[in-house]
């Protein structure tokens, strides 16, 4: 048991001392501590930012002499927030989230297969959003978002989550 504690200790304190500041607010250890709405406002949000970021770059690009630095800055704040809409559709719901089903379950399988359809096109509007400034993106990410979401909650979820937007 010490060895172990100490195993652990010198583990942490050597990640500490490497200077590796990233932190991330989930794993895929069986912790059982989901929030699955907190997570489809912060793909909102992340939308939001990345349509604000696109009007802004559309905006700089217009003036003469271009402002490159805050140009790159928007640009990388829009592919900042599309890879964190990548990294909740797939690290959080497609690895943790969603449970296979049997296809001999047809219903299950078909329900299964429609959150899978929603989350792929997901990461392909947020992919296209890093390509460009094309705001229809957005709206799909936004269609997508919603379509998902209703398909995932349950009636009672959906009732509860209401509730608590009052």
């Amino acid at each position: 048991m010490k060895k172990q504690v100490l195993t652990a200790v010198t583990i942490i304190a050597l990640y500490m001392v490497s200077g590796t500041t990233s932190v991330y607010a989930h794993c895929e250890i069986p912790c059982g501590i989901y929030n699955d709405q907190l997570r489809v406002d912060l793909v909102k949000e992340h939308i939001t930012t990345i349509e604000k970021s696109m009007n802004q770059i559309i905006e700089l690009s217009k003036q003469s002499p271009l402002n490159y630095n805050q140009l790159v800055r928007w640009i990388d704040n829009k592919e900042e927030h599309a890879n964190k809409i990548q990294d909740i559709v797939y690290q959080y719901f497609m690895t943790q989230r969603i449970k296979a089903a049997d296809p001999a379950d047809k219903a299950a399988y078909d329900d299964y297969v429609g959150k899978l359809s929603y989350l792929h096109q997901m990461l392909v509007a947020a992919m296209k959003c890093k390509q460009t400034t094309d705001l229809t993106n957005i709206d799909t990410l936004r269609m997508l978002i919603d379509k998902f979401a209703n398909v995932y909650f349950s009636e009672h979820d959906k009732e509860h989550m209401k509730e608590h937007q009052k």
